[in-house]
């Protein structure tokens, strides 16, 4: 039969965090000030336990440590992927992330290239990709200025909607966004601004300006606008999202019983609407799972929708 591993997720609060992944999805949230919940994890800052099998109680970590067959015996010395759930209540800070390079260099780290898929907003919601300055004399001016009005590039989102952040790109979440987030295995985030919004003692939070202006790509590349390959399953659509060197994902639309052929190292599967089974287990909205590679054959049924990243 193989393993399909449950996770337990992570959660995180924040300071832009809300309550939302209690709403939709029941998890147990530890304050209505909950920004993240990291569902399939072997960051050490977020370490999945796993729910059930043989290796209930263990991390992933520990898994893809002492079990790398399960992985298709990937080389590397850490688990390469983090699947979040982030819930903005507010406007998270104006960031970029370095790229491998950068980031092994100066944080002992992987780089952080990640994506969206934009599980709910509310109306009118923003979200903040790229930037206007032609140079990094530019950029740096425009910082320096406080300008941020007119260095970023805004624009409205939707439901469905989804996009792809390679390291070197400013962006922000902004507030009313429910987001599926898939990145390399990497908690390295330079703040460059935060609306010099204060905590409960009055502090702002530690920017990393410089840090930020290294590792940003300037010029920007603005164009938000992506197009995806649909593919027709037995009862169902399969839509490809993502194919980039470190990550990829796409997304199953379930209405009836498929069978998939596991082709996959490994697969990082989100139940992210609806109800149904996954090799005969009952799986709903919320439920996260690693499909290892002993797995042969994915069997979905019910009416759902499915995230997966891989790499």
């Amino acid at each position: 039969m193989g393993h399909i591993l449950k996770m337990n997720p992570v959660l995180h609060e924040k300071i832009w965090g809300g309550h939302k992944l209690k709403d939709y999805y029941g998890y147990d949230i530890p304050s209505d000030h909950t920004g993240e919940a990291w569902v399939i994890s072997g960051h050490k800052n977020g370490d999945c336990t796993i729910a059930n099998t043989e290796y209930e109680g263990k991390t992933v970590s520990w898994l893809f440590e002492n079990h790398r067959e399960l992985f298709g015996n990937i080389e590397g010395d850490q688990f390469p992927l983090l699947v979040k759930i982030i819930d903005a209540k507010e406007d998270l800070s104006v960031q970029v992330h370095p790229d491998d390079q950068y980031a092994n260099e100066h944080e002992n780290s992987l780089g952080k290239t990640e994506s969206w898929f934009v599980l709910d907003c509310d109306e009118g919601t923003q979200m903040v990709m790229g930037h206007h300055a032609k140079t990094k004399e530019e950029l740096i001016d425009y910082i320096e200025r406080d300008d941020y009005d007119h260095l970023l590039n805004r624009f409205t989102i939707n439901k469905g909607d989804f996009y792809y952040i390679p390291a070197g790109t400013l962006h922000a979440i902004c507030k009313g966004s429910l987001i599926y987030e898939a990145q390399q295995s990497s908690d390295i985030t330079y703040r460059v601004y935060d609306y010099h919004r204060k905590d409960d003692q009055g502090n702002e939070r530690e920017l990393h300006v410089q840090q930020s202006i290294d590792v940003t790509t300037v010029p920007a590349s603005n164009d938000k606008e992506m197009f995806f390959e649909n593919e027709k399953l037995e009862t169902g659509t399969k839509t490809n999202y993502l194919k980039c060197p470190f990550l990829s994902v796409y997304g199953y639309t379930i209405t009836s019983k498929n069978e998939i052929i596991n082709k996959e190292p490994f697969q990082l599967v989100s139940i992210i609407e609806g109800v149904g089974t996954l090799n005969g287990e009952e799986v709903k909205a919320g439920d996260h799972f690693i499909i290892c590679s002993d797995v042969e054959t994915i069997s979905y049924d019910g009416r759902m929708k499915v995230m997966v990243t891989t790499l």
